[in-house]
């Protein structure tokens, strides 16, 4: 079979990808037994499925849909650079056009100081580079001992042994186990860690574990810390105000590079190009993909400071690269990316339009009876979902159980939501208008709404002991 079509029953592709298809984080046995939900289309921040429901995606596809769905021009660039140069690589001395404009227009978005670009696939790829790029550094300085990485719990920075490494999820490291001189340190978690603390407090007791952290390894053998903006994967997780100021200081203090992961926070998400302009972070490194061409098409990359570019350009050669790196096509399509969320004004968007609407709407849901806290940056937010908000507690059941089951709730309502253990999250389409925003959230009460019965009719709105 050389071709499929949308038009075959649910069941027969369900039946094809079952017998064939590996899906990633995903109980695949499992799945064949449900069947997958086949997407079939998408406009905006609206995906068609192949039984006709109209869903809205409340995660811009996994984080990465910034412009929406549907955008035509993104194609019509995509074949005209396959028509003049479909691939070469930039190995051996070599480059093309779309990989030097982007480079160069990165350079232009990015923060002050940020003009050096380093092309990936992924995000993880970009994490993978960080690594080896981190330990180069210290390697021409003629300190190659400083090869420790410190990261947090609970963080994500991709899949790859190397970035799944970085990343704090012991889920991932029961996979393959992680890669040595790599350690975590706790994340700024008020809401589930913060005890009897103010998150004023927290945030300054969570960051001051990197220069406890540092001190127990000693500097000499620290190279860099690396975390996200907000924390993404581990459930939006938004620092409080005094975390990211602290870490600044401790970074600052000790002389190690700091890597700003924006994979998720890039490009618009947080309200300002970069999550580290949000919160005054001023990173060495940033990771960036996803938003970045809005995920039409696989490409990542690093943002180097000048210094670190210079320190690197001035020892011959940097032995790594991919196949794909700085690829014509995809560096073509994601400039169309960019040059649609400049002219069209998107961030601005963000700021003046979507995110208060939203920021309104949003904090109604911590009404609900299931709902703890609501929490939002730009378009990226998160509700803890407890069953006693006043001790902000766990639920007794398996940690996820309520989230998963508030997940099937939107999902049958058709809305896409994530959940993370007991938080359900979302990340629209920075496109989002303030009428779509009202279906979502309107979806949402629903579903919380369903959720919350079940629960209670089932035994399960119990605290845990």
């Amino acid at each position: 079979m050389n071709k499929i079509t949308n038009h075959m029953p649910t069941a027969e592709l369900q039946a094809l990808d079952a017998a064939h298809h590996m899906h990633p984080f995903t109980d695949n046995s499992a799945l064949a037994q449900k069947g997958a939900r086949i997407m079939t289309a998408g406009k905006g921040v609206w995906l068609t499925d192949s039984e006709g429901h109209r869903i809205i995606d409340g995660m811009a596809g996994l984080w990465c849909v910034n412009i929406g769905y549907g955008r035509t021009s993104m194609g019509d660039v995509a074949k005209a650079q396959m028509d003049q140069l479909a691939y070469y690589n930039t190995f051996f001395q070599t480059s093309h056009v779309p990989a030097i404009a982007l480079a160069a227009k990165i350079a232009e978005l990015a923060p002050e100081g940020m003009n050096h670009i380093f092309f990936a696939g992924s995000g993880s790829e970009a994490n993978d580079t960080n690594i080896r790029m981190v330990r180069r550094y210290w390697d021409i300085k003629g300190q190659p001992e400083k090869r420790i990485i410190i990261a947090r719990l609970n963080g994500y920075h991709g899949s790859t042994m190397g970035g799944g490494s970085l990343g704090g999820m012991s889920g991932i490291h029961a996979h393959g186990g992680k890669i040595a001189g790599i350690v975590h340190i706790g994340e700024p978690n008020w809401w589930e860690q913060g005890g009897d603390m103010t998150p004023e407090a927290f945030g300054l007791m969570r960051a001051q574990e990197l220069e406890a952290m540092i001190l127990q390894l000693g500097v000499e053998n620290v190279g860099a810390f690396i975390g996200e903006p907000v924390q993404g994967a581990g459930g939006v997780i938004i620092p409080p105000s005094t975390y990211w100021p602290e870490i600044q200081r401790i970074v600052d203090k000790y002389g190690i590079l700091l890597i700003a992961d924006e994979v998720i926070t890039g490009f618009g998400r947080t309200g300002n190009w970069f999550g580290s302009q949000t919160f005054g972070i001023k990173p060495h490194i940033m990771t960036i993909a996803k938003g970045l061409s809005s995920g039409y098409q696989p490409i990542g990359g690093s943002i180097v400071c000048d210094e670190v570019a210079e320190v690197m350009g001035s020892a011959g050669d940097f032995n790594h690269g991919y196949t794909y790196s700085g690829h014509p096509v995809a560096a073509a399509v994601a400039l169309e990316n960019l040059r649609i969320l400049q002219e069209e004004k998107i961030i601005e968007h963000v700021q003046n339009v979507a995110n208060p609407h939203l920021a309104k709407r949003w904090a109604e849901l911590a009404d609900h009876p299931l709902v703890g806290e609501a929490k939002l940056v730009g378009l990226m937010g998160s509700i803890a979902l407890t069953p006693d908000k006043a001790h902000r507690a766990k639920f007794a059941a398996e940690t996820g159980t309520v989230g998963y089951r508030c997940r099937e709730r939107c999902f049958a309502n058709d809305l896409i939501m994530r959940h993370v253990g007991d938080r359900m999250i979302i990340s629209p389409p920075l496109v989002i208008t303030p009428d779509e925003i009202d279906i979502l959230v309107d979806r949402a009460k629903v579903s919380l709404d369903e959720c919350y019965m079940g629960l209670k009719a089932d035994g399960l709105m119990v605290s845990r002991g």
